[in-house]
């Protein structure tokens, strides 16, 4: 084992798949592994090189595996999959990620820490709650207009439709149907408690952190997307550019150019949904704010608001702002709002 120099492990939940090849290339290992025994192997093994899909449990791996002094570079699952050979299984799937790793334009994965993984989880239960929030609205507003009782869209109407359910004495509601609407108004109170608890712990979070800080002195930026952006981008350098981290995020035109002619469609959506729903969120605030004040430090976005539908000009800002984040984080510094044009 002493001649490995490059590793694909094929991680999951109980088994993984090692294949280990030495400096010519030639196969020196090809084994399975329960998971009690993945330590103890790469404990005896020499420092070495070790490559792995970016799924679950990926950077927890990666995390253990470098503490023992191998180098571990995880690599996104579709970029490995074109070295899969023939049918698809666990050796397969090892030897394409072996092979992979080692090619000079693969594009890596940032190892992201605990507290990095804690937060990007804080994040995630509240977007479940979230969910779990306009579940339970729906279902309420649903179930009342089968009884004729209705209300406007938005906050103000829900407050009616749960005095309506709170109010034992109206007999628009029979009491097996306020029994079930009760339930239901119970379950929404509980996630929206849950909701502003997450929503306090992010906001200190943010206070606590200097990078967060400085992010969210972009316009578009609050702590929520500060937090995440925190979150989900690890190391800013494995990006050269801020319009890398864009296309990462997926807020740059697919492309499907060829014989020197360009063709620029929609934006290509890969990447992180959740980054990308954020940022654009974002950049529709900074528009509607700036049809309420004037656009005097963008004039560029003035006029594509003017030419362009709302949801294409916040994409655009979108694009930028990521851009601008990537600044900050790759060179530090804060935001300095444009000079403010006249006439």
């Amino acid at each position: 084992m002493e001649q490995v120099s490059t590793v694909g492990l094929d991680i999951a939940k109980s088994v993984f798949q090692v294949h280990g090849v030495d400096e010519a290339g030639a196969v020196v290992i090809a084994k399975r592994l329960r998971r009690s025994q993945v330590i103890p192997f790469f404990r005896k093994l020499a420092p070495c090189l070790i490559g792995m899909e970016a799924c679950g449990s990926s950077h927890h791996w990666a995390r253990e595996l470098g503490a023992l002094g191998h180098e571990v570079r995880i690599m996104p699952a579709g970029y490995v999959k074109p070295y899969v050979k023939r049918s698809k299984n666990d050796a397969a799937d090892a030897a394409a990620i072996c092979e992979a790793v080692t090619r000079p334009t693969m594009r890596f994965v940032a190892v992201k820490s605990r507290e990095q993984q804690s937060l990007l989880m804080l994040h995630r239960s509240r977007s479940l709650l979230i969910r779990q929030r306009t579940m339970l609205v729906n279902a309420i507003r649903a179930h009342l207009a089968e009884l004729g009782i209705v209300a406007p869209v938005g906050l103000r109407g829900l407050k009616a439709l749960l005095a309506v359910i709170s109010d034992s004495e109206d007999e628009r509601l029979p009491p097996l149907a306020r029994c079930c609407l009760v339930s239901l108004a119970g379950a929404l109170m509980t996630v929206e408690q849950e909701i502003a608890s997450a929503e306090r712990q992010i906001l200190v979070w943010h206070r606590s952190n200097e990078a967060s800080r400085r992010l969210a002195s972009i316009p578009g930026i609050g702590p929520i997307i500060a937090t995440a952006l925190i979150a989900s981008v690890a190391d800013p350098s494995i990006f050269r550019s801020g319009r890398e981290m864009a296309a990462w995020i997926g807020l740059v035109p697919k492309q499907n150019s060829t014989g020197g002619k360009e063709r620029l469609g929609r934006i290509s959506k890969q990447g992180d949904k959740y980054l990308r729903w954020l940022l654009v969120a974002g950049a529709m605030a900074v528009i509607r704010q700036g049809r309420k004040t004037g656009f005097a430090a963008r004039p560029w976005l003035a006029g594509l608001a003017q030419r362009k539908p709302a949801k294409v000009a916040a994409v655009a800002l979108a694009n930028r702002i990521a851009r601008t984040a990537w600044v900050l984080l790759a060179r530090g510094g804060t935001y300095r709002q444009p000079a403010l044009t006249t006439g």
